[in-house]
């Protein structure tokens, strides 16, 4: 919206022509939703202990967490208000890549704001019915992901980018559907089994995050792509702000969500960062970089997919105490703060060798 204004007052003074560098406008987006987070939270925190929507605890669960009940949750609210008032102002709208993001972001919120409410409205500690869940999430996927394919049919914006080799960029076709599909669906669900601790996910989520605005930045500009051998994408720069504003947000939110948590994200915050991620991940063509980088949400992920498969299929035999796997720490004694830091700790290292690997090609 301000690069609008921004190219119209520029006739007036030239100093407005900053406005349209990417990189000004990044840092403004981070600063703008960190900020609206910070200014926003107590008040939606007030809201959610008024309207007693407080986080249900599996009676299954760790012990420790039986204090957590009652702490409000649905706090994603806040994070999706400062990314979208902050990607409104800042990003070109214009582009067609922020309305597929938001798209995702905010059709993904809904669906999670819909699950929490049946939890902590109608006490149905499953949610929504997990059939409709993963219609609604797939539905979404599926329309967001369409409209990207016909945008890049047949052109850079469609091949599969392997890490390490610079040669090896294969042309997808219609199998760009599928793999977008499962890359978006899949990482909403990941974020979503990570956030079991207080900051648990949104650390990595927030690092993730700004490793992909780099990586929109030099994807967009036609000098980088070709120096680090990636695909060149015309519409790619301008994630740089939806990335950043993730950024905001999320350190926003962490400010109430660090231990002991103030607020939870719920399932409206999780599942729309995590299709957040996917997406932005989808469009500059790095689903391959995201498994090294959400290393953290891919462990945590198969470590319940390992813990199920193995309860039924080795006569209830379980491989982990407790699944997703933070909870394994938990019933070994590691109090929550050292299981959360140490996490944050792998994923830093994880997206920090995502990022060499660009270079190493």
């Amino acid at each position: 919206m301000l690069v609008w204004l921004a190219e119209y007052l520029v006739q007036y003074h030239t100093i407005f022509n900053v406005i349209s560098y990417i990189t000004v406008r990044g840092v403004m987006a981070l600063l703008t939703a960190l900020l609206i987070s910070l200014w926003i939270g107590p008040k939606i925190i007030r809201r959610l202990q008024v309207l007693k929507f407080g986080q249900v605890i599996r009676a299954e669960g760790p012990e420790s967490h039986l204090s957590k009940k009652g702490t409000p949750t649905m706090g994603g609210i806040m994070i999706l208000i400062a990314i979208g008032i902050s990607v409104l102002l800042w990003a070109n709208l214009a582009n067609p890549y922020i309305w597929f993001s938001m798209l995702i972001l905010f059709g993904y919120g809904i669906v999670g704001f819909v699950d929490d409410y049946y939890k902590v409205v109608r006490k149905n500690t499953d949610g929504l019915i997990a059939r409709w869940k993963y219609f609604w999430l797939s539905a979404i996927a599926l329309v967001a992901v369409f409209g990207m394919y016909c945008l890049g049919k047949d052109t850079d914006a469609t091949r599969l980018v392997v890490p390490f080799f610079k040669e090896i960029m294969p042309q997808l076709g219609l199998f760009y559907i599928v793999l977008s599909y499962f890359v978006i669906v899949g990482t909403s669900n990941a974020v979503n089994l990570t956030d079991g601790l207080d900051g648990l996910a949104i650390m990595p989520t927030v690092l993730v995050a700004g490793a992909f605005a780099l990586i929109a930045w030099a994807t967009g500009n036609v000098n980088f792509a070709e120096y680090l051998h990636i695909p060149y994408i015309k519409y790619s720069s301008e994630l740089v702000v939806f990335c950043t504003a993730i950024v905001g947000a999320g350190l926003g939110f962490l400010w109430f969500n660090t231990y002991p948590a103030q607020v939870f994200m719920g399932d409206v915050g999780s599942l729309s960062l995590g299709g957040a991620l996917g997406v932005v991940a989808v469009l500059v063509r790095q689903e391959l970089l995201l498994v090294i980088m959400g290393g953290v949400f891919v462990v945590e992920a198969l470590s319940v997919i390992l813990q199920v498969g193995s309860y039924k299929l080795r006569n209830k035999q379980r491989i982990f105490l407790m699944a997703p796997i933070h909870h394994h720490y938990e019933k070994k004694g590691w109090p929550e703060p050292r299981v959360i830091v140490r996490f944050w700790i792998i994923s830093l290292m994880l997206v920090l060798i995502g990022l060499v690997t660009l270079k190493l090609r």
